[in-house]
This record gives C-alpha cells, structure tokens and sequence, in this order.
C-alpha cells in the first residue's frame, strides 16, 4: 500500500457484476497508476455433487480458470493497468477483508440479496463494508438488469 501505486483488490466470482467490478477497478488503476489485484476464491469440495475424483487441487483449478477466462474476457491481452491473479482457499467475505489490509481500495460486486435471502446467505459485500481496513466500493447491477434476472420485464 503506497501513495505512489495504490493497490486495487477487487472480488471476482465469475458472475456479470463482478466483471463490471474489475472493469471499473482497471480503469480506476489506469487513472491512479495503480494496480489490481483480481481475488477469485474456492473452497475444499463437499462430499456431495462432485465426482469421488475431485480434489483441492481440481477446484483451485477450476477457480483459477475462471479467474484467468474473465481478466481476459474484460480486459483484454495486454490488460491496460497491471493485473495480479490471486486464487485462495476460504470463505469470500474473509479472503477479501484480509486482503484489504495490504490495499488502498476494496472493490466488490452485490448481487442485490437482500432481506430474507441476504440475512440467510449473508453477504459478500455488507461483510466487506463493516470489516474492510480500506474504503470500500460496492458495484451493484443497474436497475434493469436486475428485474432482467429476475425474469419480470414488467
């Protein structure tokens, strides 16, 4: 964490809003003469809806390839502003409060959970905004994408 390069972490799920999130963190980096870190986690399969075969190794894998498919996919072949990669093992909302500790700015998607799904899920996000030891930007869907996804186009 240094004035003259501030470190960007942004969370990455593979989902659109997280491809908006790093995108907006790219440009943002680009302007600061900052960096990314693009944060992508797994966690160890469960017993159940995986094959006997699955390991550790094949989810952080599988995360990995996500991670890599949609830095790519954003921000293109040589990416605009330097882009570090980090896949870890854990929970999202821990991996990323404890990345916020070595950055200057957190950013994070919303998936728009809320009410009785966010309080049974949890959230991402509102974890990050109460935990994070740097300013944190929450990215949400516009207005119409979430009625989209809902599949009420009324």
């Amino acid at each position: 964490m240094t004035e003259a390069h501030p470190v960007i972490v942004v969370g990455v799920d593979g989902s659109q809003v997280s491809a908006d999130a790093l995108r907006w963190a790219a440009k943002q980096a680009v302007l600061t003469a900052g960096e990314v870190q693009a944060v992508i986690t797994w966690q160890p399969p469960s017993s159940y809806g995986y094959y006997v075969d699955y390991s550790d190794a094949d989810a952080a894998a599988d995360a990995r390839k996500t991670l890599e498919e949609l830095v790519t996919k954003v921000l293109g072949e040589p990416p605009s502003a330097p882009v570090t990669l980090r896949v870890v093992k854990g929970q999202p909302a821990e991996v990323l409060t404890a990345a916020s500790r070595s950055a200057d700015l957190l950013v994070v998607g919303s998936r728009g959970r809320g009410g009785f799904a966010g309080m049974l899920l949890g959230s991402v996000s509102q974890h990050c905004v109460q935990h994070a030891a740097c300013p944190v930007l929450v990215f949400r869907r516009s207005p119409t994408e979430q009625v989209d996804q809902k599949g009420d186009k009324s």
